[in-house]
């Protein structure tokens, strides 16, 4: 779908030099920056969700802080 925005003249300056850097389209750059913008604020409202519940758990009914390092040294690294 085409769609037509307004940004400013440094910032179109700047995402066109990207583009050229990264040999682009400007259109993928907009859509591979739009996509990362979602998905990013997508992980935000779910990591505040969490915030939220765990704000109000009773401590001792929270995970052992020893067997939660252990979870976490067992996973594979992931970039993000």
């Amino acid at each position: 779908m085409k769609t037509a925005i307004s940004i400013h003249d440094d910032l179109f300056k700047a995402a066109d030099a990207a583009a050229k850097r990264l040999g682009i389209t400007r259109s993928e750059l907009y859509r591979q920056a739009l996509t990362a913008f979602l998905q990013n604020h997508s992980d935000r409202l779910v990591t505040q969700s969490l915030d939220r519940v765990y704000a109000d758990a009773d401590p001792s009914q929270m995970p052992d802080p020893v067997m939660m390092q252990m979870q976490a040294a067992s996973l594979k690294p992931e970039s993000w």
